[in-house]
């Protein structure tokens, strides 16, 4: 069978240091019809579980650890005994979440998962949190970004960014070396293409400068209550 791409929609409130923010959080699945791999399983299994079916799922891949888009991991994958992948970076954001588990799979840099006739290969785009990758279907032309790079730009997380020189040099190295036409497929929002979002680099390069001269306080790493250092080895 020939794989394809379908999306769930999940809609909840984020508490962030005392206030809350309203998402709707992407859910992709790929695969055929008898078997998926799920990305971001966010807050409502049932509701992903009822767009799988009755195909099995090999894996829950989620694209780095922050509470809503990681809430349905366990249910999702314990349903067929799939596996859940995480990068270790962000395992201290897991804990935050599943206090009593960890993921079956660490995620490196160039690590390969297979589905149907695809495979989706690992990329690290820290910035959002330190251990944020995205994954690559060439089969499919598509990148899963995560809170990476969406259809307005740079991911936020409570509408600062944590890590935002991080998150552009991820953007740059990795992201935009990839062929224009490639679908960006993100955590929130709509579908763009690489092409789409090339052309505004250089001023979010200007808008990362001007972060950098407001204060410490600026990128957002209180509000968020993580340690965005990529040398951070805690919980791997």
């Amino acid at each position: 069978m020939t794989a394809r791409i379908e999306r769930v929609v999940s809609e909840g409130v984020v508490d962030i240091d005392g206030t809350e923010h309203k998402v709707e959080n992407n859910i992709w699945i790929i695969g055929d019809d008898d078997e998926v791999i799920v990305i971001d399983p966010a807050r409502d299994a049932d509701k992903i579980l009822e767009k799988v079916g009755e195909r099995e799922v090999l894996a829950v891949i989620c694209t780095h650890g922050l509470p809503d888009h990681v809430g349905a991991a366990i249910e999702v994958a314990s349903r067929d005994e799939a596996v859940v992948a995480l990068h270790p970076k962000d395992k201290p954001l897991w804990r935050e979440t599943w206090s009593e588990t960890w993921p079956d799979i660490d995620m490196e840099d160039d690590g390969i998962f297979a589905v149907a006739d695809v495979q989706l290969d690992v990329m690290e785009t820290p910035g959002v949190t330190p251990g944020g990758v995205s994954l690559y279907c060439e089969g499919l032309n598509a990148v899963f970004t995560g809170k990476t790079l969406q259809a307005d730009g740079p991911g936020k997380l409570g509408g600062e960014y944590p890590d935002l020189n991080y998150q552009l040099n991820a953007i740059g190295a990795r992201l935009f070396t990839l062929d224009g036409g490639t679908r960006v497929l993100a955590a929130h929002g709509d579908e763009v293409t690489v092409a789409d979002l090339e052309p505004h680099f250089a001023d979010w390069r200007i808008s990362d400068s001007d972060e950098e001269s407001e204060g410490p306080l600026s990128d957002g790493t209180r509000a968020a209550r993580i340690t965005l250092d990529p040398g951070d080895d805690r919980g791997v």
